[in-house]
Formats: C-alpha cells, sequence, structure tokens
C-alpha cells in the first residue's frame, strides 16, 4: 500500500526507506537550515544598528546639545535639539525665522572652552547616538536672509524690510533692541548669507558683534548645517519649534517655496520610475494611444 509523507506533497519514493532509515534528498534539494543563534545575531543586529544610526545623522537628522544660555527661552542649556539636515539636499535654505545649527564662520567660538569628550563619547557621537560635544558648532534665530535690510534703532523693535518684528521669543526683561554701538545698527543682508540673532538678546554674541569680521557678521548659507525643529531632551522641555508668525506678515518678504516644490518631485520620482517598469513596453494608453498614461 502506498503512502505520502506527513507535510509534504511528494511522491511515496520521498519516504523514508524500510527499517528506518532516511532516504537521500533527491540532487539538488538542500535541507532546510536550523534558526541562527542567538550568539552570532546579535553583533550583526548591532553592525546594522549603527550603520543606520550614521546613515541618519549624516543624511536625515542629527542631534545637537545646546551648551549656552543665548536662546533662552525658547532653549535651554543642557536641552537637546533635533536638526533636519535631509530638506537642504533639495535646495531648501533658511527662512526668517528658523532656528539653524551653523558651523562657526568666523571663529566666533575663539574665547568659549573647548570640550574633551572620552572615546566612548567620542564614538557614540559619531555614529549620531549622542551629541557632539566638540563641533564648534552655534545656534541662533534667522533674522533676515538674502537682500534683506534689517536694523536696530533705539531697544527696538527689530525692523526688517521696515517692518517692525512682534517678539515674543525674546527672553523676558530684555529689549529687541541692545543699545550699545554695536546693537544699533542698519545692514542689507548680501545674497547667500544670513543674519543672525539670540532669543536672549543681553546675552547673546550674534551677528551684531561680529560685524569688523571677514563676514561683516553675516552666516554664508553654506555653514548651516540644518534647521533646528524639535526640542527632544528632556522630555519636560519637549516643543516643536514653529516659525514665529510675524516673519510671516505682509511686506516683510515671501518665503521660500523650492523646498516643497523639491520635496515634491523627490517623492513622484520613484513612484514614476515604479510605473514604468511595471508597464509592458507598448502598453496601449487609456486614451487610445501607445506609451505612458495621460
Amino acid at each position: 500500500m502506498s503512502s505520502e509523507a506527513v507535510g509534504t506533497d511528494g511522491p511515496a519514493e520521498d519516504a523514508p526507506e524500510s527499517g528506518g532509515v532516511p532516504a537521500a534528498d533527491p540532487p539538488g534539494r538542500r535541507r532546510a537550515a536550523g534558526p541562527r543563534p542567538m550568539w552570532k545575531e546579535i553583533p550583526l543586529l548591532v553592525v546594522v544598528a549603527l550603520v543606520l544610526a550614521l546613515l541618519i545623522k549624516t543624511f536625515f537628522v542629527q542631534a545637537f546639545s545646546i551648551p549656552s544660555d543665548s536662546m533662552q527661552n525658547t532653549l535651554q542649556r543642557g536641552d537637546r535639539v533635533l536638526v533636519d539636515k535631509f530638506t537642504p539636499w533639495f535646495g531648501s535654505t533658511p527662512e526668517r525665522g528658523d532656528v539653524v545649527v551653523f558651523h562657526d564662520p568666523d571663529d566666533w567660538l575663539a574665547d568659549e572652552p573647548t570640550a574633551h569628550p572620552n572615546p566612548l563619547q567620542k564614538a557614540l557621537a559619531f555614529v549620531g547616538l549622542m551629541p557632539s560635544a566638540n563641533e564648534r558648532d552655534l545656534i541662533k534665530r534667522v533674522i533676515a536672509v538674502g537682500g534683506d535690510t534689517v536694523e536696530c534703532h533705539g531697544s527696538g523693535p527689530v525692523e526688517v524690510n521696515g517692518k517692525p518684528l512682534a517678539e515674543p521669543y525674546v527672553y523676558a526683561g530684555n529689549t529687541p533692541c541692545s543699545t550699545d554701538n554695536q546693537g544699533q545698527f542698519t545692514v542689507t543682508v548680501p545674497h547667500g548669507d544670513l543674519w543672525v540673532m539670540g532669543d536672549h538678546r543681553q546675552d547673546s554674541a550674534d551677528s551684531r558683534y561680529h560685524q569688523d569680521d571677514a563676514h561683516q557678521g553675516f552666516v554664508p548659507v553654506g555653514n548651516v548645517v540644518g534647521r533646528a525643529f524639535v526640542v527632544g531632551w528632556p522630555l519636560s522641555h519637549w516643543a516643536v519649534l514653529h516659525v514665529p508668525g510675524t516673519f510671516g506678515q505682509p511686506g516683510i518678504g515671501a518665503a521660500s517655496a523650492a523646498a516643497p516644490g523639491a520635496l515634491g518631485m523627490a517623492g513622484a520620482a520613484p513612484l514614476v520610475l515604479w510605473r514604468r517598469r511595471r508597464r509592458p513596453a507598448g502598453r496601449p494608453r487609456e486614451n487610445g494611444g501607445t506609451g505612458e498614461r495621460a
């Protein structure tokens, strides 16, 4: 009497031979491998996690630690912010009101102490698992962009293209403009540059105090690492960093529309390529022609 092996669709010849000795596997058939031991899986998972963290830090999002009080009360000393490094790849440039991290343009941090992280901190910072402690970067708010005229007279308000800014984020007890010599100015921002100021106006060595430098206080757009978009730590300080409404008032200037368009094109391109690969050559259009769908 013939029979089939349990759990297979093969013929009786695949069943074990008499005497309990398993039949030899047919040529080309491989036995299913057993699960990989955990001690082999864990190192692989760690390597994959580190590579992903490095890629995310390099191209998408990076954490930065706030080292000073210059952005109070928007940001407190010791806060960790997440910085968007992705949208600049698609042509986005900083806009008025953005809080941005940027590389030191003219040795602004010359008088600041240099951190000395240990090897573990350096390794974790390199892959993005903790904020870097020794990068010479700063964080400020963009007040004006290329082509804008920004000015301070008396204690303020700050004016951009003749429009006064309402700045509720300025540190309580501070005035929007400082009344010292460098705090009184009228400047026009060159194209490709930014004018930045801290929210703690009387405790921020920002563009106002570097007008005698090589870049005259301006920050090249190319120095910008990215836009800070959320305070992620500590959880009690968690907040989304929005662009204040005062920067959208009529007459102050148009916001850049390059980023949404570029992101839309970037999102559409993979879909178009996928559709082209799925459609057989010469498939009729729905409108009666040949080639791609109208």
